[in-house]
């Protein structure tokens, strides 16, 4: 095990900023996830700590020494890629091997053995890498990544070639594996559903920048950005003018309505403000309390509840409900947004 800090790290490809000013800390034994859209710097910040990759500034610690001058056999680092990276010309147990070819064969057969068991392939030692699935390949190429007893495990995005149910199967063993070993992993995403279900910590990533690092209910619940709000969960999106403030809330003007809202920045009367509230705290009440008029526009049901989409005077929303919701389109609502859930934030141009 091994803690992962980066500080202030820089990495330019000419004048394309991969990764900015980037700070975090991956606690030994924890899993912390990169989440971010495509193209942010995730994989850039991976290939860094790897040793693939030299930054332009900053520095890289792993269990407090600095690796920067380490060539990538000496980091004592794993790492998983998206595209498995198996040889092909090679059966199982030998790829599993690789990375313990100057060790006895004792050794080396007695821990292919132990890491095929680990990750649910016993038994599959003579197969040749082509003959197996794709699920099969990646447990594979995690048992090799394994094999030398890394520090720290890193995975670029390992399950985003798999079909839905295998990747919930897959994310459910890596995560088992991690909390059975653990070892400090790292991994790299651009799925919230993995980063949330699997993560001690999520560091959320946008063009090369850190936006928050925190816990999943932290990042959830609590985004210090509009683009953390924006991206973790689906959430509504209204602008207007704050009439009052106080030391956490504000009071905000949508023109045909005024709503009450948690406030994250700083507001001063007359500011202009951004609110996102996720379509589970947009809540239906009676009409004779304070809150929206709204008629539904269409619903979609999800098994274990029901998406509904609202037609309201500041604009379309979302909300979500338990199970299957009685509405149809034209249906009046009356809705409310929960003021501890509704978030402000200072807009900017």
């Amino acid at each position: 095990m091994a803690e992962v800090r980066l500080n202030r790290i820089t990495k330019r490809y000419g004048e394309i900023v991969a990764v900015d000013d980037a700070s975090f800390a991956a606690e030994s034994g924890r899993f912390l996830s990169l989440l971010g859209p495509s193209g942010c710097g995730k994989t850039t910040i991976l290939r860094l700590i790897a040793g693939f990759e030299s930054p332009n500034s900053g520095s890289l610690e792993i269990d407090g020494a600095n690796v920067l001058d380490l060539p990538p056999e000496r980091r004592q680092v794993g790492m998983v890629f998206q595209s498995y990276a198996l040889f092909p010309h090679m059966n199982v147990a030998r790829n599993i091997a690789y990375g313990l070819r100057n060790r006895p064969r004792q050794e080396r057969d007695r821990r292919v053995t132990e890491l095929l068991e680990q990750v649910g392939l016993s038994g599959y030692g003579t197969r040749q890498a082509t003959e197996l699935s794709a699920g099969e390949q990646q447990r594979v190429a995690l048992a090799r990544a394994l094999a030398p007893a890394p520090r720290v495990v890193l995975l670029d995005e390992p399950l985003s070639a798999l079909d839905a149910s295998l990747r919930d199967d897959l994310r459910v063993e890596i995560r088992r594996i991690q909390q059975d070993s653990g070892l400090t992993m790292i991994y790299v995403t651009h799925d919230q559903e993995e980063a949330l279900g699997m993560s001690d910590r999520i560091a959320v990533m946008a063009a090369g920048r850190m936006e928050q690092v925190g816990t999943p209910q932290a990042v959830y619940l609590h985004p210090q950005t509009p683009f953390v709000a924006s991206f973790v969960g689906r959430s509504n999106r209204m602008q207007g003018t704050v009439l009052a403030v106080d030391p956490e809330r504000v009071l905000i003007d949508l023109g045909p309505c005024q709503v009450e809202a948690a406030s994250v920045d700083a507001f001063e009367i007359g500011d202009r403000a951004v609110l996102y509230v996720k379509p589970e705290h947009v809540q239906s009440g009676s009409s004779d309390a304070e809150g929206i008029e709204a008629s539904v526009s269409g619903t979609e049901y999800a098994g274990r509840h029901t998406s509904v989409d609202i037609t309201t005077p500041v604009g379309t929303l979302r909300m979500v409900l338990p199970g299957v919701a009685p509405l149809q389109p034209g249906d009046p609502l009356h809705v409310q947004l929960d003021p501890q859930q509704t978030l402000a934030f200072r807009l900017t141009e």
